[in-house]
């Protein structure tokens, strides 16, 4: 199946709640099909010249490429970080079902 431009996102966030708050309105508002929460990962990371290490949690977006400049203001919206990660992944390949499921909850 070719991929219809289905995409996912990967957005960190401090804790899973703030997670699921942002999840629930992304979903509601028709701008992923499906949030995955990775309740707990540790990233390490440079900021302002320092080493960094944080616990936070993992939100993987499900959506499609049409999407993304909505999506990405979205998330920037609800997002308490100042420079959120927001990174965009191209499948190459998605079941025929997924897709239609995943464009049905886009409409």
């Amino acid at each position: 199946m070719r991929n219809m431009g289905i995409i996912i996102i990967l957005v960190t966030v401090p804790n899973v709640e703030t997670g699921r708050t942002i999840a629930l309105k992304l979903v509601e508002e028709k701008l992923a099909a499906c949030v995955n929460l990775v309740p707990a990962i540790e990233s390490i990371y440079s900021w302002e010249q320092k080493i960094q290490q944080e616990p936070e949690s993992l939100m993987v977006i499900k959506s499609q490429s049409e999407l993304i400049s909505r999506l990405e203001r979205r998330v920037h919206e609800l997002h308490p970080y100042t420079t959120p990660e927001f990174v965009v992944l191209e499948s190459s390949f998605v079941s025929e079902k997924y897709s239609r499921w995943l464009i049905g909850c886009l409409q």
